[in-house]
């Protein structure tokens, strides 16, 4: 009888031992995995040093050579003849439709059950080689291999460029921007392999800028308790959302009043049109 048991429990043991080994790794972990994460550009930087590619509006995709992840590690569901297009070279990039067509792209790449004729549009746009040896440069050159080699569509290298100085990027920049793109990124040509926030790779998007009329006053808290802690605006379209980045202390103690015409700054719109990092520029003086 005991003999038995025992039998059956390492029966049972080598069953679920074949389960987890059987579990494809997005199963077995859902661990976000360690990215490069890009700082602002700021300040004297000489771009010469770096290679150039247009930011894209997209859903960022770590393949590790058996799974599709998202930056948080949940499991992409794509279906089986994407995921069997990739290489067994691990990859980072971007789901990808075009541009301004992110909240298409989310609703397709969310999904549980994946639509075939909707991933038909999506192309996974690499820039990265996770863990690859030598400099960006270097990588760059063997991603390009690794892409020729796949030879599927849906496979693509986010095109990499140089710029001569500040002047050129701006006009690769205006250009971008004009056409619909969100902005530039910036990988500095030396870099080896990093993970985390560094100035290797840095992002460079536009500030807009536009009027909106003065509503309200919300008091501040905290450090800001006795003075503004925001302005409530409104867009001459009937747009009402709040200010309560860029004002300086002398701003906050004496607000712009109920009325006033203010310029803020942003970064984008939402679907719905609102400002997108909206901040406080300067009141606008009649002249």
């Amino acid at each position: 009888m005991n003999i038995l048991f025992g039998q059956r429990g390492l029966c049972l043991a080598a069953c679920v031992l074949a389960l987890l080994v059987s579990m494809s790794p997005a199963q077995a972990s859902e661990a976000a995995p360690p990215l490069l994460l890009a700082e602002v550009l700021r300040g004297e930087v000489d771009v010469t040093r770096y290679w150039v590619s247009e930011k894209l509006d997209g859903a960022r995709a770590v393949w590790d050579g058996r799974s599709l992840r998202f930056r948080s590690g949940r499991a992409v569901h794509a279906p089986a003849w994407f995921i069997a297009g990739l290489p067994p070279e691990p990859l980072d990039g971007e789901l990808w439709i075009a541009r301004g067509r992110f909240d298409a792209l989310s609703g397709i790449v969310r999904r549980q059950v994946p639509r075939d004729a909707d991933w038909r549009q999506i192309r996974y746009m690499v820039f990265e080689q996770p863990d690859g040896a030598g400099t960006f440069t270097e990588r760059i050159e063997r991603l390009r291999g690794v892409v020729a080699r796949a030879d599927v569509p849906w496979l693509q290298l986010v095109e990499q460029f140089r710029v001569a100085d500040r002047q050129a990027l701006q006009a690769r920049l205006d250009e971008v921007v004009a056409g619909g793109g969100e902005g530039l990124m910036l990988h500095r040509d030396d870099a080896p392999y990093l993970t985390g926030r560094s100035d290797a790779l840095l992002k460079l998007k536009p500030l807009f800028d536009a009027e909106a009329r003065v509503v309200g006053h919300l008091p501040g808290k905290g450090r800001l308790s006795g003075m503004l802690g925001a302005l409530q605006v409104e867009t001459p379209a009937g747009l009402r959302f709040e200010l309560g980045t860029g004002l300086s202390d002398a701003e906050r103690r004496n607000p712009p009043p109920l009325g006033a015409l203010v310029t803020y700054q942003y970064r984008a719109l939402t679907p719905d049109g609102v400002p997108r990092f909206a901040s406080y520029l300067r009141r606008r003086e009649a002249f």
